[in-house]
């Protein structure tokens, strides 16, 4: 049989006829009104679904999420994320009885995304914390979405706070706290001292806001001085997470993703600090990004954007980095002696008994710290200028004006003088300005004449710089911390020549500097900066949490420390008009009375660790404790005493 032309056409038509008909036969040979009317597609449900009962919007950066309603509250959920799928899927199956299938419900997702990022409003999500202009808000993190809100005439728990928060994995509830605590509660659970809890309860209140800087919380002591427990009962207060201590990141992303998931990170044990993640940290402390590229991408990124509360813990002063260490408090634990030492079980049953409270305590005092925020005028500006100038202004709630000034002028001052000792060529330069006020040369010169300092052993360590151009970077970072103690250093360039003149200024106050003017209350009446307020200070008592705006809480029958003004303000935490103890002649003209004039033969200062000068050593002292100092530094040591 042969196929012309015609025969194969009439072989199409009745092919197509019967395609035709077996499709129709397949559907029920309903007509197209029929077909219209069959049930909907399920992503088409699942996006009523949505349209109906949830709120889209989108963040700044890109993220789409919804607000959705469960058993009566409101919850905040990235629309990608697992908790926002299983709603969807619940509530499909409350409409259908049935399931979804996973192309359904992956088509839906990706059009409710679309709809939140083209449609929906753009607000920003919090983790922990949050602000609405005055306002602070503490996400509580418990089942019922609630949270605290926090303003100059009280805070409150409510359930529908009007900012959002999301929920990271590992957080856990913060309970609801109570009225009628104290801060000084907490001091039974910390192995502080007095000055190191002024500036810890300091920094819990930083925590506690939206906004940093935050300064890096460092706890050192040796091994059984509790300082992990000392870390997470810290953590708790602000930001308890099922893993409330970790091992330290090996690299930036790691960091940062655990700087996106929390909002305190507290790393535990740590011998040392690699240069990479003292930068980073640095960045986290102050606010810093950090960008990687997207997986099976060539041109996306992902960034990271992040300023938190950081703690490190180790037995070491881990912190040697001048930079970082600017921007650090650093608490020194005591040994914990046997006849001290609690089962751990009865410590932290009693701490979750006593938290309710005190985080409540420091809520009243976060309150009167937004009432006086806009007051509070500080005579110089540390480096971490807003926590100095938060702290200061919760200060009345808790102490007499000062008691933080005092013990973060302490605390500086010890730290800089931990981190110049630590830092080779600031060692060096402190050596080579002992017995000078002045030197001048290239850095070659200063190589070989820092090398004469420190002997042949320290210049073939690996600390030190192995060329002049080492030494020429290698200053700039001790360079602040110098300045504290009356060292510039500056770099001039001479036609080709570039210089380096190091000078020393002579001062009776050593680095401590000129004093500034008392500020009204309550400014903040120190120098941060350690160019101004004197540290030596005797520890006040702090007042107890039913004196707040109340009275002195002090007998004016109690000892007095009189002060450069003649204002006498009492040891027990009584004063008048405020004043604080500004110096401590009374007890260098004690320790004059036992000074032995000469001791040039020492070979450095109890004190500041440099050689005598042109002024000789002085031993100075009682019976209980003698050192060998310069005259400048008698009063700062007095006051490390007291």
């Amino acid at each position: 049989m042969s196929w012309d032309d015609e025969s194969w056409g009439d072989a199409a038509r009745e092919y197509a006829e019967r395609r035709k008909a077996k499709t129709q036969s397949a559907k029920g040979n309903e007509p197209p009104d029929a077909e219209q009317e069959r049930k909907p597609k399920q992503a088409d449900i699942l996006i009523n679904v949505v349209k109906e009962g949830a709120p889209l919007f989108h963040t700044p950066d890109g993220v789409a999420y919804a607000d959705i309603e469960v058993n009566g509250h409101r919850e905040t959920w990235p629309i990608k994320s697992q908790s926002f799928k299983r709603w969807l899927r619940r509530r499909f199956y409350e409409a259908t009885g049935g399931a979804p299938n996973s192309e359904a419900l992956q088509t839906a997702i990706g059009m409710i995304e679309s709809v939140a990022m083209f449609d929906g409003d753009e607000r920003s999500v919090y983790l922990r914390v949050a602000a609405d202009g005055n306002v602070l808000y503490i996400d509580l993190a418990n089942s019922d979405w609630q949270a605290i809100e926090i303003d100059a005439t009280g805070w409150r728990v409510i359930s529908r706070p009007p900012v959002r928060f999301r929920r990271a994995a590992g957080m856990l509830a913060l309970p609801r706290p109570e009225r009628g605590g104290s801060v000084e509660a907490l001091r039974d659970f910390l192995n502080v001292k007095d000055g190191d809890f002024v500036l810890t309860v300091a920094w819990l209140l930083a925590a506690l806001r939206n906004t940093g800087p935050y300064p890096v919380l460092t706890v050192s002591g040796e091994q059984g001085s509790a300082k992990s427990t000392c870390s997470t009962i810290l953590r708790a207060l602000v930001d308890p997470n099922t893993a409330p201590l970790r091992a330290l990141a090996r690299e930036d992303r790691d960091l940062f993703i655990a700087a996106t998931n929390g909002h305190v990170l507290a790393f535990d044990n740590i011998s040392r600090l690699p240069t990479w993640i003292s930068d980073t940290l640095c960045r986290l402390a102050t606010g810093g990004g950090f960008a990687v590229r997207q997986l099976y991408t060539d041109q996306d990124e992902v960034l990271f954007d992040a300023m938190r509360p950081v703690i490190l813990n180790g037995i070491e002063d881990v912190i040697e980095r001048p930079d970082l260490a600017d921007r650090a408090i650093f608490l020194t634990l005591e040994p914990i002696g046997e006849e001290r030492r609690r089962p751990e079980a009865e410590l932290w049953a009693e701490f979750e008994a006593e938290r309710p409270r005190i985080i409540g305590a420091l809520l009243d005092t976060m309150v009167v710290g937004l009432a006086n925020r806009a007051r509070v005028k500080l005579a110089t500006l540390p480096r971490m200028a807003d926590f100095a100038i938060w702290a200061t202004a919760c200060e009345p709630a808790l102490w007499r004006a000062g008691t933080f000034g005092a013990a973060f002028d302490a605390n500086r001052k010890e730290l800089i003088e931990g981190v110049l000792d630590a830092d080779a060529i600031a060692t060096a330069i402190r050596g080579l300005m002992a017995a000078r006020e002045e030197w001048v040369g290239t850095s070659s010169q200063l190589l070989h004449a820092l090398e004469e300092v420190v002997g042949e052993r320290v210049a073939k360590s690996k600390n030190w710089p192995s060329s002049a151009e080492a030494l020429g970077r290698g200053l700039r970072r001790p360079a602040t911390f110098l300045r504290k103690v009356g060292i510039e250093i500056s770099f001039e360039r001479d036609k080709r020549i570039r210089r380096i003149r190091i000078t020393r200024t002579p001062t009776e106050l050593d680095w401590v500097g000129k004093k500034p003017s008392q500020p009204s209350p309550p400014s903040f009446p120190h120098d941060f900066n350690g160019n101004g307020g004197d540290s030596s200070e005797a520890e006040p008592s702090p007042k107890k949490a039913h004196e707040i705006n109340g009275g002195d809480g002090g007998d004016s029958s109690d000892s007095k420390i009189p002060t450069q003004s003649g204002t006498d303000v009492t040891r027990d935490g009584g004063h008048n008009g405020g004043a604080v103890p500004t110096d401590y002649a009374a007890v260098i003209e004690e320790l004059a009375a036992h000074a032995v004039p000469d001791a040039t033969d020492r070979r450095g200062c109890d004190h500041c660790g440099l050689p005598a000068d042109e002024q000789p050593l002085r031993l100075c002292g009682d019976g209980e404790r003698q050192a060998y100092l310069h005259r400048r530094c008698e009063a700062p040591w007095a006051a490390s005493r007291h």
